[in-house]
């Protein structure tokens, strides 16, 4: 049994299999970071960044050396979790609305759960802050997490600046002391020595290397003294650190008697941020992107391709060895159930496949698929936007380029012309799979209010459904500064009943003005209205509501005449 005797623990670490049954399966680590791109470790090539722990892991595993992720960071980890192209989750987007994934999606963590594993997430969640859409609410047991997609950003506790920041832990703000890496990592390994007798998944995923690029002094200046720019050697220096904790729980595990029986995977959910600048003159200021073309939200290889290591002595899992066929973050879901032996719940048809056979060395299993990657910014997809498609030898690029990616990595020359029946072959391929991710288009995925589960709802401006991110203010930055902007929040209200709605400039606990003389609340078709004073805090609204889906919008008009919406809106059933 675990050895801490609180409750959250007993809940964490108690039932499900036998312990024979439990012994007798993996524990799984999966470490994703934020923003690293592929040449973003030096075992790939990089002449500059010293990653030593993350280059003894590469030169222990199986290596998916054409591994691909979503080019960008939410789209990403809705795959990762799903088994199932991003947006069929709902997910397309980082912000607007966009990056709430739909809670009818089979998740790994509700997988593992069901399979009597203990599971946590800690790092970076970007899938949705409220209910039903939290990871506390997709199948993890244990949650420690920064809010939004990064920390100091809107949904995030106000101030946090990666120092001695407060996160989400289990469903309330704890404040952590230290540095944001190391507290991912300490909380992950006080998780692993407490639930080490029975299997577990932990899922941890850092908001390291992404921006704002803030780390402990010393590993900035280890790359100025090399000559590397802002804002480089900052992102640098946060690998280097994230570096370090990789080795720090590598030796716990080697130290509990784990290593053996422990699946560690690791990799990255996009291209580089800010790891190479293609323009740059000087030779160690242009940084590595190991030969590709594009950066993070690239339809290019640089976008989407990003390291993936297994590292299983156990289970055989060992190297190293490369695994060159096309694999993608897709495929996770179903190899992790084929290799833990798991049962599958029911749940969406899946689009990746098991790569149990690559892995352990056929070389020709899936030589024949073929993947899709787009990049959809945008409140709708658009048909052909940032995308490619994949073979094991070919990329299209937006349906009208054409690389042989075998020949030509960095993706130079333009065969279109040369091989017209490729493109034709690969277009109509595309076509398939648009018309298949058409249903879920004007599908959306709504945040619950007026449930026992999360009984005060706080919406923010970062999950408003803009026409443009412009018009959104994600970060705690666009607030100080009063953006301008407005969108409604798609809403589902489980009990019919009164609502009280706190319109909000700044966050609760936060004292500040509404800086408005007009407050206005849109529920659907029906407008309420009433005049504020600049100097009021909130104000507020209460409505008789029915069961159901809405759209809510707020709107407060500023002295001057222009408006934005209320940045927070604090939400309560009141009968």
């Amino acid at each position: 049994m675990c050895r801490v005797g609180l409750s959250v623990w007993a809940l964490v670490c108690l039932g499900g299999l036998s312990l024979v049954q439990a012994q007798s399966r993996p524990n799984v680590i999966l470490i994703i970071t934020d923003d690293q791109g592929y040449g973003d470790l030096a075992a790939h090539g990089n002449p500059i960044i010293r990653t030593p722990h993350m280059d003894h892991l590469w030169a222990q595993s199986v290596r998916l050396t054409n591994f691909h992720v979503d080019p960008t960071c939410s789209p990403t980890r809705s795959a990762l979790m799903t088994g199932r192209y991003s947006t069929r989750t709902g997910v397309w987007h980082t912000v607007m609305g966009r990056s709430l994934m739909d809670p009818r999606e089979l998740t790994l963590a509700e997988v593992f759960a069901a399979n009597g594993y203990r599971t946590a997430m800690i790092g970076k969640w970007h899938l949705g802050d409220n209910y039903p859409l939290r990871p506390e609410d997709q199948g993890f047991h244990y949650v420690v997490r920064h809010g939004g997609g990064g920390v100091g950003q809107t949904p995030d506790a106000w101030g946090n600046d990666y120092f001695d920041d407060t996160y989400w832990k289990n469903g309330r703000w704890v404040r952590f002391q230290g540095y944001c890496t190391d507290v991912w990592f300490r909380e992950a390994m006080e998780f692993i020595s407490q639930c080490r007798d029975r299997p577990f998944f932990l899922y941890l995923a850092t908001n390291a290397p992404h921006g704002p690029y803030r780390v402990p002094q010393r590993y900035r200046e280890m790359y100025l003294r090399l000559g590397v720019p802002e804002p480089m050697a900052s992102f640098y220096g946060m690998i280097t650190n994230l570096d370090e904790n990789l080795g720090r729980l590598r030796r716990q595990l080697r130290e509990l008697g784990l290593e053996q029986n422990t699946l560690l995977i690791f990799m990255t959910d996009n291209g580089t941020a800010a790891g190479w600048r293609p323009r740059a003159k000087q030779a160690v200021a242009r940084g590595f992107n190991a030969a590709m073309r594009g950066t993070k939200g690239s339809q290019y290889d640089g976008g989407h391709r990003v390291p993936c290591f297994f590292y299983w002595p156990g289970g055989g899992l060992v190297g190293p060895r490369d695994v060159d066929q096309l694999t993608a973050h897709i495929d996770l879901l179903p190899t992790l159930v084929d290799l833990c032996r798991l049962r599958k719940p029911p749940g969406p048809p899946l689009d990746g496949v098991s790569l149990r056979q690559a892995l352990f060395g056929n070389r020709h299993v899936l030589r024949s698929r073929v993947l899709f990657v787009h990049s959809q910014r945008v409140p709708r997809p658009q048909r052909w936007r940032r995308t490619a498609v994949m073979t094991d030898r070919w990329r299209l690029i937006d349906g009208r380029e054409l690389y042989d990616i075998r020949r030509d990595p960095a993706q130079r020359h333009n065969l279109a012309a040369r091989y017209p029946e490729v493109v034709r072959l690969l277009r109509a391929e595309y076509e398939k799979w648009w018309v298949s991710l058409q249903e879920v288009f004007d599908h959306q995925v709504r945040i619950v209010i007026g449930s026992s589960q999360e009984p005060v709802t706080v919406l923010t401006a970062h999950d408003w459904h803009c026409s443009t991110v412009d018009q959104c203010p994600w970060n705690q930055t666009h607030i100080r500064q009063g953006r301008l902007g407005n969108g409604p929040w798609a809403l589902e209200v489980e009990r019919a009943g009164e609502y009280e709605f706190r319109l909000r400039r700044w966050p609760s606990g936060v004292k500040g003005s509404l800086g408005a003389v007009q407050a206005v609340l849109e529920v659907d078709k029906r407008r309420l209205q009433q005049p504020v004073s600049p100097q009021q805090e909130e104000a507020v609204f209460r409505l008789v509501l029915p069961a159901g889906p809405i759209m809510l919008r707020t709107e407060l008009t500023l002295p001057g005449g222009m408006s934005r919406g209320a940045y927070y809106v604090v939400i309560r059933r009141v009968d």
